[in-house]
């Protein structure tokens, strides 16, 4: 298959890319890792007259902490955030679920900001991105907003995203003192899109008492879904096996499943209360 024909542009500076898009809108796409746009373009699915490459653009794929806060470049490759030190610190969670984002080869291309741009709802950042209450800089050529990530997702490979705008920066508050998180999912294969995919984040008090918690799911709706009912009825419990189960039993009534050919509805439910219990309880010890 090969795309339908195209013009290239790879601007140097930031400035320059979305003077661009400013100047094409819908018309151009930004390439960033492509790892989703090129077997599009390719099947024809996109049809972009306009590429705007941003692999010659300085300064989009930056790691920066603050006070155990991340800003993270939308250009960072999956596999170096998933191996970069300080996030694992700060952000264990990300690492978790990157290893199970497709294959080293795609990790090695893809990027963040393409990932969370391309809102795939089976794909794992979007859930997680949820769960640990991201926000992110939307930047076009008249000036930036944030965007919280709860709001950023609107459907099936479909963003808040103007039409002249770019995903620059994802910003992750810092986690509290004694705060645990967890990512685990259901594939047929290692590197697939999952059945399934849940991530989890505690918070305990000095006691042992949960004063905070946060769930999404991937391949579990439209877009990544939010489980607020299950994370409230774990605050002020001691995220003891009952406590956890009942959450569970919660989150597979707030869950969305489309069902596939790899899975029903229905196993994908069952499977989102499975996950569910072993993510929290996984966050539980972490947090300890």
């Amino acid at each position: 298959m090969k795309p339908a024909p195209f013009e290239w542009h790879a601007p140097a500076s930031l400035a320059e890319a979305l003077a661009l898009k400013a100047a094409h809108g819908e018309e151009a796409r930004f390439l960033a890792g492509g790892q989703s746009l090129v077997p599009a373009m390719n099947f024809r699915v996109a049809q972009p007259a306009i590429l705007v490459d941003l692999n010659r653009v300085a300064g989009l794929d930056s790691v920066v902490e603050e006070n155990g806060a991340l800003r993270l470049g939308a250009m960072l490759r999956h596999a170096r955030l998933e191996r970069d030190a300080t996030a694992a610190r700060t952000h264990p969670i990300l690492a978790e679920a990157l290893h199970e984002v497709a294959h080293p080869q795609i990790r090695n291309r893809g990027t963040i900001g393409g990932n969370l741009s391309h809102a795939d709802p089976a794909s794992e950042m979007p859930a997680v991105m949820l769960a640990l209450d991201a926000r992110f800089g939307l930047r076009n050529a008249a000036g930036e907003r944030e965007v919280a990530a709860a709001d950023f997702f609107l459907g099936p490979l479909t963003t808040a995203l103007r039409p002249d705008e770019m995903l620059t920066e994802i910003r992750l508050p810092a986690l509290p003192p004694r705060s645990g998180t967890a990512f685990l999912e259901v594939a047929r294969r290692q590197g697939d899109y999952p059945m399934m995919g849940v991530a989890a984040v505690v918070t305990l008090d000095a006691a042992g008492m949960c004063i905070a918690a946060r769930i999404a799911c991937c391949s579990a709706g439209p877009t990544p879904v939010a489980a607020p009912r299950a994370a409230a009825a774990l605050l002020g419990t001691r995220l003891g096996e009952a406590d956890i189960a009942a959450a569970a039993e919660l989150l597979r009534d707030e869950v969305e499943p489309l069902g596939s050919v790899q899975a029903s509805a229905g196993y994908q439910r069952h499977l989102a209360g499975v996950l569910a219990r072993r993510a929290l309880l996984l966050a539980k010890g972490r947090a300890a």
